[in-house]
């Protein structure tokens, strides 16, 4: 069966594709009358999902593979749009190959243990293919929210309003680029752009450039900016714990998940802490203060990842990149550091991260908070809400939380897949 337009553009029907007679929604399943009052309506038989990012096609993929089929809406023109539109060209993936594969589908063994921007974006369309996704582009949710007259959500996106019975909320973490407001920034002469509009080092070559943040993101640019001519400079606010990628060959995210299963996490977070002492030094004497916890503890409690050191320690030793205070205010030429300290760049890189969006869409007060978009019951329990209400890919755990969450709410909903509402198949 195919949903399609009525001629009077005021009703959407399934079309028998034995007899090619138009039959109402109405007269199939729940009495519902398709009609428009301020936007069209559509009927989805199966989940609902927002967000065609890892976590949108993964749930899709589970949920296919128990035979349930799903609607996704993507508000860019493709899949994985994170990485293939504000993603930066020399990025790789973090952790190896085989803690970032999505459910059913390995990486593709030629692919080396950290697999670039490039291969990342072609597994993810390989993945797409491999499930037959198709999701709906260029469309933007607005509101979703939960009818309990009839028991259904309310999606409104592009003029359209999907009834579903289960949303599945998959816009994951880093939905938003957050850019702080700082202080005079309207008065700096020269270019300040967040790092999901920064695309290489190259453009910045012979310039003096602020990166202001150390995460990850912080300090590749700063790698990227100092192999490609530039002089970075990397403004650090906050404690961070840096650690090696990788230790004696193997993976430092290996290594961890390992011990975790003998040891408690404070021993864990010793080793690590000893390990990256002897392979790093003291990071302390660069002006990369650790936070007083271990970095196991202190991610469970902030939510903040360690950085997996990539080179840009070596460049910081060097010289070759400068570690700053944190950034008071900006004038016309630079900025203010708060020791008050001031310089001159020719441009500001926003390393500042990115945060959840949910809040500004989906009207739910009990699932999600709206101080930052995450459910509000922790991992492992972070995927299911109340009234057919899923989250994927807010674990904190990168792809591996979400391959977690992507099963759990397949078999969920898949037990909850009846017979009145499998025989509702359809295209769009």
């Amino acid at each position: 069966m195919t949903i399609v337009q009525g001629r009077d553009c005021q009703h959407y029907y399934v079309r028998d594709k034995e007899n090619n007679h138009p039959t109402s929604i109405l007269e199939l399943n729940l009495h519902v009358t398709l009609m428009i009052s301020e936007a069209k309506q559509v009927w989805v038989p199966g989940p609902l999902i927002v967000g065609a990012g890892p976590s949108g096609l993964a749930a899709a993929a589970c949920l296919a593979k128990k035979g349930v089929p799903s609607i996704i809406l993507e508000k860019d023109m493709c899949i994985g749009s994170s990485w293939k539109l504000r993603m930066y060209k020399r990025l790789k993936l973090h952790l190896p190959k085989q803690f970032c594969e999505l459910p059913y589908l390995q990486f593709p063994k030629m692919f080396p243990s950290y697999p670039t921007r490039e291969q990342f974006i072609s597994y993810l369309d390989s993945y797409a293919k491999a499930f037959s996704i198709e999701p709906l582009f260029n469309m933007s949710v607005e509101s979703a929210a939960y009818d309990a007259s009839i028991g259904f959500w309310r999606v409104r996106a592009n003029g359209l309003e999907f009834i579903c019975r289960w949303l599945i909320v998959a816009t994951g973490e880093n939905s938003e680029a957050f850019k702080p407001e700082i202080s005079g920034v309207s008065e700096f002469q020269g270019d300040v752009l967040h790092t999901s509009e920064y695309k290489k080092g190259d453009d910045f070559r012979g310039k003096k450039v602020l990166v202001v943040g150390c995460g990850n993101s912080g300090m590749e640019v700063c790698l990227d900016l100092c192999n490609n001519g530039a002089q970075p400079y990397m403004a650090v606010r906050d404690k961070l714990h840096i650690l090696p990628r990788e230790i004696m060959g193997v993976s430092t995210f290996g290594v961890s998940m390992f011990l975790m299963r003998w040891f408690p996490m404070p021993y864990v977070d010793k080793f690590l802490l000893l390990c990256s002492r002897l392979l790093l030094g003291d990071t302390e004497k660069l002006g990369l203060k650790r936070p007083k916890i271990g970095p196991l503890q202190f991610k469970m409690m902030s939510g903040k990842t360690p950085v997996l050191d990539v080179g840009t320690l070596k460049k910081i030793r060097s010289g070759q990149i400068k570690v700053v205070p944190g950034i008071n205010r900006f004038t016309s030429t630079g900025v203010e550091f708060t020791d008050g300290r001031k310089d001159n760049f020719d441009a500001v890189i926003l390393a500042t991260g990115y945060r959840s969006n949910v809040p500004s869409w989906l009207k739910d007060e009990e699932f999600f908070d709206k101080s930052d978009g995450y459910p509000k019951v922790a991992f492992p329990n972070s995927w299911k809400g109340e009234n057919g209400l899923y989250a994927i890919g807010f674990t904190r755990r990168g792809l591996l939380g979400t391959s977690l969450d992507a099963h759990r709410i397949a078999e969920d909903i898949a037990s909850q897949w009846s017979s009145e509402t499998r025989h509702l198949p359809f295209e769009l």
